[in-house]
């Protein structure tokens, strides 16, 4: 990985340099007592007057842009805090259920400041999304709810509904005047303590509530800037991601490391009209290098829908684009780098990354000035746990893409699940993760807790080992992802609780998807779910496949049948499955969590219940 010996805009006075977190190994350890809170306090002092967050609201009007300094940031910080002080102690937790925004960020930072731990969620208006809330609320307990005016009644319908628990104090961000700081105390923060509760996105199990500590957030958010290159001061970002979501919580983290800023928008405005998103990128890249992220849906959306029109003057010269939280679609990026090359889109552009919630967000990434890359692996090889080449044109070919290399100061080993000992390269096992970055573990789940976080390597490859430099007697996080290592670089192949076991052989749920999408043209593209369920009958202890799919545009009249006998022959044929149910749903009918990927297992649960498209 890099040695933070890029040339890079130096660091004003009194700020953060990059070269203070590393030890003289290049080892990451932040200068002691650091946390975001000290470094966003070092940014008031030094560049106060700078930018440090840009909201460009898209509600009422076409991008009416509002900003906030560091210095009024830390104005709001104190003011916020304080009232958050006069309802709550130290330790508790804080929710934060109001609307994408500055209002947001400053209720978070303030939550965090003050000593209690913030807890990132959304308001109730987040349509199908109110099961996940409720869990959270009850998991979580918070003393403290912190919304806005607008979405006050919202919040408080919500919170009358929800039995059983004490109901919450709630605070109006935007109700809270500057003059309310002077009554601030200032908290000491133990970097080993919790800062923030991310509950998982509930893709593969109910959200879990991940209990992220002081110094895991700032290793995490360190590890990145270097993997990605973000030394820059010039360097900024622009992002529709929630911020409850864990890679938009980074995208509003990193500029507090440096004194940066980040544009933000609505994720609603971007799905609405993906075009903004390109929009605000381009203006970044012009004075400047800009930084993204997004999975991938949001490439293939904005492929299909958000093309400049002609004569609008789009620069993408400077511009990284993370994709990842989900087994990275080598179409995505390749739809995306056609529709957009000819606005000055590097090749290098792309950085398909590998993360999860248990390690903060950040676990590797593809090396800098590195174009993405893929491979392709025999399907039947690779179902049964071998990373095999074949050719692109093999009939057996599925295609991977590599997630780079793993972070500074980080480690991630591929290991066998039954014997605990770590597997070679080219073997697919599960991805085990160690280092300051990872979590501290679930809250108020002591068992699963141990369970995950707990693991203990048996045994380490005497030669080509990837544990070099970690903690030997060291416990490692089972992330419940399976992946693999070719040419030291890492390839993550798919969750170990979406395999589909059928007589006894594995199949990726992705790869079967990706045939479905490929077989009609009344398939929407990116809008496929496959997953396994009971057999039925004298047989109910096997598996059966199932497939559904949404319709694409215009073919909401079209007859299905000629559809899904072809999705049978071509995952027959290609897999050597018979689906035995096949379902087309109307856009928008199958289930996604909160971050906008489909949720295969909410898929599963409503097929089983009957109640999946409104059945």
């Amino acid at each position: 990985m890099d040695s933070g010996s890029h040339q890079h805009a130096g660091a004003p006075n009194g700020l953060l340099r990059i070269e203070d977190c590393l030890d003289a190994d290049g080892h990451i350890a932040a200068p002691a007592g650091t946390t975001l809170i000290s470094l966003i306090a070092r940014n008031v002092a030094s560049v106060g007057d700078q930018v440090a967050y840009r909201y460009i609201d898209h509600a009422r009007s076409e991008g009416d842009v509002s900003e906030v300094t560091w210095s009024q940031l830390g104005v709001r910080l104190n003011a916020i805090g304080a009232r958050v002080q006069q309802l709550a102690a130290d330790g508790d937790r804080v929710a934060i259920l109001a609307p994408q925004g500055i209002d947001y960020v400053a209720g978070f930072y303030a939550t965090v400041q003050a000593g209690t731990i913030a807890v990132p969620l959304f308001a109730p208006e987040l349509p199908g999304h109110a099961e996940r809330l409720d869990t959270a609320l009850r998991d979580s307990e918070p003393r403290v709810v912190l919304t806005t005016a607008a979405a006050k009644d919202a919040v408080e319908g919500f919170l009358g509904n929800l039995s059983g628990v004490r109901k919450p104090d709630v605070l109006i961000i935007d109700e809270i005047p500057d003059s309310d700081g002077e009554s601030f105390v200032h908290a000491e923060l133990d970097v080993d303590r919790v800062s923030h509760l991310q509950y998982t996105s509930g893709s593969t199990r109910p959200p879990v509530g991940v209990e992220i500590t002081h110094r895991a957030v700032g290793t995490n958010l360190v590890q990145m800037i270097l993997s990605i290159d973000l030394l820059d001061r010039n360097t900024h970002g622009v992002s529709w991601l929630p911020l409850y979501h864990d890679m938009g919580l980074s995208m509003i983290g990193f500029p507090a490391v440096y004194g940066g800023h980040s544009t933000l928008m609505a994720p609603a405005a971007f799905v609405r009209r993906p075009l903004r998103w390109i929009q605000a990128l381009s203006a970044e890249s012009k004075t400047g290098n800009v930084v993204t992220a997004a999975p991938n849906f949001a490439y293939e959306w904005t492929a299909q829908r958000g093309l400049p029109g002609p004569g609008d003057d789009i620069d993408l010269s400077n511009v990284v684009m993370i994709i990842g939280s989900e087994p990275v679609s080598a179409d995505a990026m390749q739809t995306f780098n056609k529709a957009f090359a000819p606005y000055g889109l590097p090749r290098t552009a792309f950085k398909p990354s590998y993360g999860i919630a248990e390690a903060t967000l950040f676990v590797a990434t593809t090396a800098t000035g590195a174009e993405a890359s893929v491979v392709y692996l025999d399907r039947e090889q690779l179902s049964a746990g071998h990373a095999v080449r074949v050719s692109e044109d093999s009939p057996d070919a599925v295609v991977q893409v590599s997630c780079g290399q793993v972070a500074r100061s980080e480690w991630a080993v591929i290991v066998d699940r039954d014997t605990e000992s770590e597997l070679p390269d080219g073997e697919v096992g599960e991805i085990w993760v160690q280092g300051n970055n990872v979590a501290r573990g679930y809250w108020r789940m002591p068992d699963e807790t141990r369970l995950a976080f707990g693991a203990k390597l048996r045994s380490r490859l005497a030669d080509g080992s990837h544990t070099e430099g970690a903690d030997a007697e060291g416990r490692w996080l089972r992330s419940g992802d399976l992946g693999v290592y070719l040419d030291g670089e890492l390839y993550v192949t798919g969750r170990v609780v979406d395999l589909i076991t059928v007589d006894g052989r594995n199949h990726y749920p992705q790869d079967i998807e990706a045939t479905v999408a490929e077989a009609s043209p009344l398939v929407r593209r990116g809008y496929v779910t496959a997953f396994a369920v009971p057999a039925e009958g004298p047989d109910a202890s096997s598996q059966r496949l199932v497939v559904v799919a949404e319709r694409a545009a215009r073919t909401s009249r079209a007859d299905p049948e000629p559809a899904t006998e072809a999705i049978r022959s071509a995952v027959l044929d290609r897999h050597g499955l018979q689906p035995a149910d096949v379902l087309f749903l109307p856009a928008g009918a199958i289930p996604r969590t909160t971050s906008g990927k489909l949720a295969r297992r909410a898929c599963r649960d409503q097929y089983l219940s009957g109640t999946l498209g409104g059945r």
